[in-house]
């Protein structure tokens, strides 16, 4: 289902005491238009580290004082009379200082904005002091853990091997992304799957039988359907994400505790779903669709042919094809919304800038193969890319909402009472025809 909707960030003089969660959407939407702006175009999985800061932060500041869930590697909780609004605001807008010092006239008076609208006096600014703590205990997580550092990708160019693909070809981006210490996950390579199919292999093959026909960009066997699902999940995944994911908590009037726990527990197993993507690909460092069906007469496969005039829909990025970013994140997030609300059934309308549609996903299942298949269609992974990397990312997520975010009782203890429907969640079906 395709609908038209409306991008644009909340106003925060539109919200009123009946709405306190929405200072958490209002600077979730800052965090993502000061990413965004800041990153530009980059074909990373950079955005999503951010957004789990920021998330965990404004999760502490908000569930510190409220209660409910257990705090995120902290034990100092707030002041029950404070205001947790201030507290959100305050700790994403000093997270967004630290690591975007260059946006501090717009932080800063969106900020002035957000405590205009809360009233003045003791509340608010113990409020304030409490979000500032918040934030300084991520920031302090944080340092040295490994961001920029220098990873060189050492492998050289051989049959089967990624090296720079046209047209600009440009290095691998962010190499440091496979070697951050991830939020929450004990290392990059907790979840790391086994290798691809061998080139010698009939599956290998078949992914790139399945790639010359539905993946180029002109000539290809896709339908219009097909072409605009690729065209859709082209864009920034992250971005896709923080809309979908405000959209739900407005409509379904989550308050501020389960608004801001919500966005943590996504945008936290999109970060480590995104370490866990470049760890493989550091890792196997395995060569993109267009190298390998160019190339197909070096792979010493007799079911491939090469086609040195090949092109994929879209611009494939600048780095290696196995395991894929979108899928592994995709499928975190959808994972990670299934273990909050309990339920398989996401109800999530997600929005795409390339297209200027709107998708409604009511299951996971349904948002797995479509960014699955869309990555296909796109040219620019394997099947076999997208597929291990929608399950990796529900790995991800399923063992981080076992360990954080959880609900506590009163005595404080947290509470792991589980189903059998929620057990059930913890595989998806990531439209590899074989679930």
């Amino acid at each position: 289902m395709t609908l038209t909707a409306a991008t644009s960030p909340p106003n925060a003089h539109t919200r009123s005491a009946a709405d306190p969660a929405a200072v958490v959407r209002e600077w979730n939407a800052i965090a993502t238009d000061t990413i965004r702006t800041s990153l530009g175009p980059r074909p990373s999985g950079q955005a999503a580290i951010w957004e789990g800061f920021v998330s965990v932060a404004v999760y502490n500041a908000v569930v510190g004082i409220e209660g409910g869930y257990a705090l995120y590697k902290w034990h100092a909780r707030g002041p029950a009379e404070a205001s947790s609004a201030a507290a959100a605001a305050t700790a994403a807008h000093d997270v967004l200082l630290t690591y975007f010092p260059a946006f501090k006239e717009r932080l800063d008076s969106a900020y002035a904005d957000s405590l205009a609208a809360l009233p003045a006096g003791h509340t608010r600014d113990q409020g304030v002091h409490y979000g500032k703590r918040a934030a300084a205990r991520i920031i302090e997580l944080r340092e040295g853990d490994g961001r920029f550092a220098d990873v060189p990708f050492t492998a050289s160019p051989a049959p089967g091997v990624w090296r720079p693909t046209p047209p600009a070809f440009q290095p691998f981006l962010d190499t440091w992304l496979a070697r951050l210490r991830p939020l929450l996950l004990a290392s990059p390579q907790q979840f790391r799957p086994g290798g691809p199919p061998a080139l010698s292999s009939a599956a290998y093959a078949k992914d790139v039988q399945e790639l010359k026909t539905m993946g180029a960009k002109a000539g290809s066997g896709r339908s219009a359907q097909q072409t605009e699902t690729a065209l859709f999940f082209s864009g920034n995944l992250a971005e896709q994400v923080q809309i979908a994911v405000r959209d739900h908590a407005a409509r379904h009037r989550l308050g501020i505790a389960e608004t801001a726990r919500l966005f943590a527990a996504v945008n936290a197993s999109a970060t480590d779903a995104v370490v866990t993507a470049w760890d493989a690909k550091l890792h196997y460092g395995t060569w993109r669709p267009i190298t390998a069906i160019r190339l197909a007469d070096t792979d010493g496969n007799p079911a491939t042919t090469a086609d040195p005039a090949w092109e994929p829909l879209l611009l494939t990025p600048p780095h290696p094809d196995y395991i894929a970013g979108h899928t592994t994140v995709a499928a975190a997030v959808a994972r990670a919304l299934t273990g909050v609300l309990r339920t398989p059934d996401i109800d999530l309308r997600v929005p795409s800038e390339v297209t200027g549609t709107t998708r409604f996903y009511g299951s996971a299942d349904d948002l797995n193969r479509d960014v699955v298949d869309a990555r296909v269609w796109g040219g620019v992974h394997s099947r076999t890319a997208d597929v291990v990397g929608c399950r990796a990312g529900t790995r991800v997520a399923a063992w981080a909402l076992d360990h954080y975010f959880q609900p506590v009782a009163k005595d404080g203890t947290q509470s792991r009472t589980r189903t059998a429907r929620q057990d059930r969640l913890a595989e998806p079906r990531c439209g590899d025809g074989t679930d």
